[in-house]
């Protein structure tokens, strides 16, 4: 069913075989794989409808009586969604036809009149939004459990030193506690990305019909306060101009959070190395060759750093398919949907299995008393003889004397004190950083207007 054809297009009575053929032809090819990724869209479909016809009741497209059994139908099919009984019928194009397909089916003509004052335009604008403000909620959530999963290991193990590199080469002390503190507050800055996202996800387009208005004395603030967005998108072109920027923004927030876990599990992978041998995990966590016995291989790191590098290509992807495109509603733009919902899925699992991965590590306690680690010292006797008054090109030249005739002797001392050094880690005030951020997300105010429109 297409609830925008006309009769005739829908009597099947085409005149041949071959025009039959090639209309099947063409529904397959347009539909591709939106009515797999339009299930996905059935709460956020449902709840704009719920707010929509509200609205409609409150400018007579719909009388009390109507909008009584409106609501109650669709707060039916929304338990249905719920239930896991829910499913876009064959034949039936999108999400917004199947559900105005059950209303008109239980409702009678009733059911017909949920559409007036918007287009499909919108009403798929209106969805997105609601489903990436969830996905978001969703993400941040996993990345601050993820977040305090760091903290609490970079505390733990503050005190236990590890190399540091540049160039992959040894370059002076590290510590675990620095190193887990650094993806923590890494992924800080990330929620700042994934703060402006939510911003741009978090303005109303129901209303703006298919890009231009409507004649209809629409109440779009009654809407944007149901649906508890923060504001709506003002004009009505903007709002359509927005299909593709939003995803573009998120997919942007996306890939800096995928860049920041795609390098920690590079990181576990290089650590677990028998060559390194600095963390282990429990065998169960690991998996085994097939012929080599002694093989503990990092495969979710692995598959967590290869999802996370298809993650970071993804707003080069929404550009791709949304550059130079006319003013106005694209077709293009449904092929989005099977771009990014995936995605969103893949971000919120790697996080959690970095997470759940983190939560059994163990850390090696005594690397730095292998003898090849002795140069990490070196600046720290550098900054030794500087203390005493030395120059410091003088200082440097004379260490840099003892470590070619093989004389160096390092000075194992750790005097590092600063904030963001090795003795100084500055946990509570990246703790400070994260809460900061995520206290502007405001998700419980969405929450608590969903609740509301669906309430009995």
């Amino acid at each position: 069913m297409k609830i925008w054809a006309k009769n005739s297009e829908n009597s099947g009575d085409l005149i041949n075989k071959g025009l039959r053929d090639a209309v099947a032809m063409v529904d397959t090819f347009t539909v591709g794989r939106d009515r797999e990724m339009d299930a996905l869209l059935a709460e956020a479909d449902i709840l704009g409808s719920l707010a929509h016809t509200r609205m409609l009741e409150t400018i007579n497209l719909l009388t009390a009586d109507e909008l009584e059994s409106v609501q109650m139908e669709l707060k039916n099919i929304l338990a249905e969604v719920r239930r896991g009984e829910f499913a876009i019928a064959d034949g039936i194009e999108d999400i917004h036809s199947q559900v105005e397909w059950m209303l008109t089916k239980r409702l009678g003509d009733t059911g017909k009149k949920i559409h007036s004052g918007r287009s499909r335009n919108d009403q798929i604008l209106v969805d997105l939004r609601i489903f990436l403000r969830h996905e978001i909620a969703a993400i941040v959530r996993s990345a601050k459990q993820l977040f305090d999963r760091l903290q609490t290991l970079s505390e733990k193990h503050k005190n236990v030193l590890m190399p540091g590199y540049t160039h992959l080469q040894i370059a002076m002390p590290s510590s675990f506690g620095l190193w887990f503190g650094a993806y923590a507050e890494s992924l800080a800055d990330d929620m700042q990305m994934m703060l402006a996202a939510w911003r741009v996800t978090n303005r109303n387009p129901l209303g703006s019909a298919a890009g231009y208005g409507s004649s209809f004395p629409l109440n779009r603030e009654m809407t944007t306060r149901l649906l508890g967005f923060e504001s709506p998108a003002y004009n009505a072109v903007y709002a359509q101009m927005g299909r593709g920027k939003t995803e573009r923004i998120v997919a942007q927030a996306v890939s800096s959070l995928a860049a920041t876990v795609g390098r920690l599990a590079m990181d576990n992978t290089m650590w677990l190395n028998q060559n390194f041998g600095f963390i282990s995990y429990p065998d169960t966590l690991t998996t085994g060759s097939s012929i080599m016995p002694h093989k503990k291989n990092p495969d979710v790191w692995e598959i967590a750093r290869g999802k996370c590098n298809l993650l970071q290509a993804l707003p080069g992807t929404v550009t791709m398919l949304t550059t130079n495109l006319p003013l106005g509603y694209n077709r293009d733009f449904q092929l989005l949907k099977e771009t990014v919902f995936p995605a969103l899925q893949d971000m919120r699992q790697v996080l959690e299995m970095a997470d759940a991965m983190l939560t059994h590590i163990e850390v090696r306690t005594d690397i730095l008393d292998d003898p090849r680690y002795a140069y990490l010292f070196s600046v720290e006797s550098v900054n030794a003889l500087v203390l005493k008054g030395v120059p410091f090109r003088d200082a440097y030249r004379a260490v840099g004397t003892k470590i070619e005739s093989g004389n160096f002797k390092p000075d194992t001392q750790i005097r590092h004190t600063h904030i963001g050094s090795i003795g100084n880690l500055a946990t509570e005030q990246i703790a400070a950083l994260m809460n900061a951020t995520l206290t502007q997300f405001e998700f419980e105010k969405v929450e608590r207007a969903e609740a509301e429109l669906i309430a009995d």
